[in-house]
């Protein structure tokens, strides 16, 4: 006997609650957008410059201690923070220092220079105050025109994911659906920024990489939704628009819920074992399930409701029908 987790033949009036997801969705589409202006994003090293040194030890490692020596070099600010790795039993500490100013601003070179030398600096006084057995996990350094470009590509990079799902979804359906489609996704994009300012979780390149990650996730999701209204439109050509949609988006509900279910399971083994450097983007691919997700059924497809869609790809529905 199969267990199912999802009864057969759902019949969930998704388009019923239209109106309630649009008010919540325009709060989190407002909110992230006040949170990103007034707050802002709380760049990492890739972004910002500066070091970002992981270092290990088998024995217990005195955070205080840590942080003074670290500070008495007089490399600005110094962040100081206990990281807990599942995957080992050491004792791990995660130690951030902020972008070295250059002698001569001028000199393209010599803030990657300034930003070595801090780098090696904080590796030495860590091995004489904890040891030479000490483990160095991670060592990032990022200079001024580094972060630079990254801040340039990064924004590019998921400017340009999104405009080509857009021609994408344009050539494969009409353009009721494909300005659906990019709704939900700048949606997904505005309320999963707003997510990272509210909690101000470190913002880095593996973030640019959750962002196009649930960029094509939320796409794949609401294409399959809307393969199915489609061919719904073409089967049943006197049902309302509004019981189209709620059949199309139950038909493909099963569905839905195992992929994410299943792709859920594997992030939170992630977070749980993947140690600090993968929990901001694990993190990032679990709220962008969800609220890819949650998107593919209010957002992209009520749309339909508000644009309207053609039948026999000749005659449109009337908005609301």
């Amino acid at each position: 006997m199969l267990l199912k987790l999802i009864p057969d033949n759902t019949h969930i009036g998704f388009t019923r609650m239209r109106f309630a997801a649009m008010v919540f969705s325009a709060i989190l589409v407002v909110g992230s957008l006040l949170a990103l202006f007034t707050i802002g994003l709380n760049f990492g090293v890739d972004f910002k410059g500066g070091v970002t040194i992981e270092v290990a030890d088998d024995e217990p490692i005195d955070i205080g201690e840590v942080r003074t020596v670290v500070s008495d070099l007089g490399l600005g600010s110094v962040d100081v923070q206990e990281i807990q790795d599942f995957s080992t039993s050491d004792e791990a500490v995660l130690i951030r220092i902020a972008q070295q100013e250059a002698e001569n601003s001028e000199d393209e070179t010599a803030g990657e220079t300034a930003q070595q030398a801090a780098s090696l600096a904080v590796q030495d006084a860590l091995r004489e105050l904890l040891g030479d057995g000490v483990d160095f996990r991670k060592v990032d350094v990022v200079g001024p025109t580094v972060s630079g470009e990254l801040v340039q590509k990064g924004a590019l990079a998921v400017a340009l994911a999104i405009g080509m799902m857009l021609i994408y979804i344009w050539l494969r359906f009409e353009w009721q659906f494909s300005l659906g489609a990019i709704v939900a996704l700048i949606h997904d994009v505005i309320i999963t920024l707003g997510m990272f300012s509210v909690t101000q979780l470190e913002f880095n390149l593996a973030i640019i990489a959750a962002i196009l990650t649930i960029v094509g996730y939320s796409m794949n999701d609401t294409v399959v939704v809307y393969d199915r209204v489609r061919e719904n439109l073409r089967k049943f050509k006197q049902k309302p628009l509004g019981e189209l949609l709620d059949l199309s988006i139950n038909d493909t509900l099963t569905r839905t819920i195992m992929t994410s279910g299943t792709t859920m399971l594997a992030l939170m083994a992630l977070v749980i074992f993947g140690g600090e450097v993968l929990r901001g983007f694990t993190l990032a691919m679990i709220w962008g399930i969800v609220i890819g997700t949650y998107s593919s059924i209010f957002v992209a497809s009520p749309f339909l409701l508000a644009t309207g869609v053609k039948r026999d790809w000749s005659k449109a529905v009337p908005v609301g029908a």
